[in-house]
């Protein structure tokens, strides 16, 4: 009788327990990949602000946000100092990458030499990391460098051309979708002007900010209010291209035109 009352009770619980188990949402991550422009920055350098940062509020509580993007790093770096690897062997189904190089791949300066990547090896890198992601039955997404503001007789100058080309060259061999970041950001300098487009920036006069008491002047860099406005340009275009990861993206805005004011 007791054994009979038992399982009156256990029973019950455990249908309980899978229903609510069922009922759980598949969760995945989303992985970022890149350089300074996307990273996580630490609290010292604030407001320097990767657009990875906040493009990581905008999802629902199906999606967490990994973002391994290290500043200083091509995508041979990358891969040399075993930053892919790991992320490579914890994919899962369903997961996603997002990767934006090329800032430092394009570096030929002596000192940034050790960067430098050609753009052959680039596209390499790049068909790498999106083979091995589909590999792992996720999802690639690749994003074209954010522009660096630069002007020339009042227009916004294009600073990634044979890098950003590489990378729709991969896109469209691989049928892998691309998020122009590099026009988008170029195109708000330009709607923004000379002067007002610096306010994206870590332009700062002397004295301006406690961190940088001489000023700095730095327009590859952006600044928490920059950083959210790429990351908003992101959200957009996955959105408007219908990626899967569109369904998961809550509390986005549309980034297409942008005030001074907004800041």
């Amino acid at each position: 009788m007791k054994n009979r009352t038992s399982l009156k009770i256990i029973i019950p619980a455990a249908l309980c327990l899978l229903a609510f188990t069922l009922k759980q949402p598949l969760k995945n991550k989303v992985y970022l990949i890149g350089d300074s422009t996307v990273c996580d920055q630490p609290i010292d350098r604030y407001p320097v602000t990767g657009w990875g940062t906040p493009f990581a509020n905008y999802f629902d509580k199906t999606i967490s946000v990994d973002n391994r993007a290290k500043g200083g790093r091509s995508s041979r770096t990358f891969i040399e100092e075993n930053r892919w690897q790991p992320i490579v062997d914890s994919l899962k189904p369903g997961d996603f990458v997002l990767m934006q190089f090329g800032h430092n791949d394009e570096a030929k300066e002596p000192e940034y030499a050790a960067r430098y990547t050609s753009v052959p090896d680039y596209k390499k890198n790049l068909t790498k990391f999106i083979n091995e992601t589909r590999g792992k039955q996720a999802f690639p997404i690749l994003v074209t460098p954010v522009s660096r503001r630069v002007f020339k007789g009042g227009q916004a100058q294009e600073t990634h051309t044979e890098y950003t080309a590489a990378v729709f060259e991969v896109g469209k061999q691989l049928n892998v979708p691309v998020i122009d970041l590099d026009k988008k950001s170029r195109e708000l300098y330009q709607q923004m002007g000379e002067e007002d487009s610096k306010l994206l920036f870590m332009e700062l006069d002397s004295a301006e900010h406690p961190i940088y008491p001489k000023g700095r002047h730095d327009n590859t860099h952006f600044t928490d209010y920059g950083a959210r406005i790429m990351a908003q340009f992101v959200l957009n275009d996955i959105k408007a291209q219908h990626l899967p990861l569109a369904e998961r993206i809550v509390n986005g805005s549309n980034a297409s035109t942008v005030s001074p004011q907004a800041k």
